[in-house]
């Protein structure tokens, strides 16, 4: 099981504001991440929307971080793009197929390993230590 493209992508743009420390144009942080310019372009107006970079307009304008890296987790950047996490969709109440997850194994299951993983992303940041 993997994280989609999308939030794969979306990791490596804040990993490298947060390396360059610098205002860097949409051009240049598509090749650094090896990310489509369009692509790029799509889950940084993504992160800005979610106050996580900061855009600017102009001669001058790029994309910066709009916060410390140490503030910023792995699990913010995820659910930026994907929505809240769950391991299941069964988790979600419109694609339970048995009256209340609470009642099926399966969902008791899945619903802790959903916390766990969230809680585990939510403790990873983007400062050089990590944590």
């Amino acid at each position: 099981m993997y994280i989609t493209l999308e939030s794969d992508y979306a990791v490596r743009i804040v990993d490298c504001l947060a390396a360059e420390q610098r205002r860097m144009d949409a051009r240049e942080i598509a090749g650094k991440t090896d990310v489509t310019l369009r692509f790029a372009l799509k889950i940084l107006r993504k992160l800005v929307s979610a106050k996580i970079v900061r855009s600017y307009k102009g001669a001058t304008g790029g994309y910066e971080l709009a916060k410390n890296p140490k503030d910023i987790t792995l699990l913010e950047v995820i659910e930026t793009v994907e929505g809240t996490y769950v391991f299941s969709r069964c988790l979600r109440d419109d694609n339970c197929l048995r009256v209340g997850r609470n009642h099926c194994k399966f969902g008791r299951a899945f619903s802790g390993i959903t916390q766990d993983v969230r809680s585990r992303l939510g403790k990873v940041n983007f400062s050089e230590d990590g944590r």
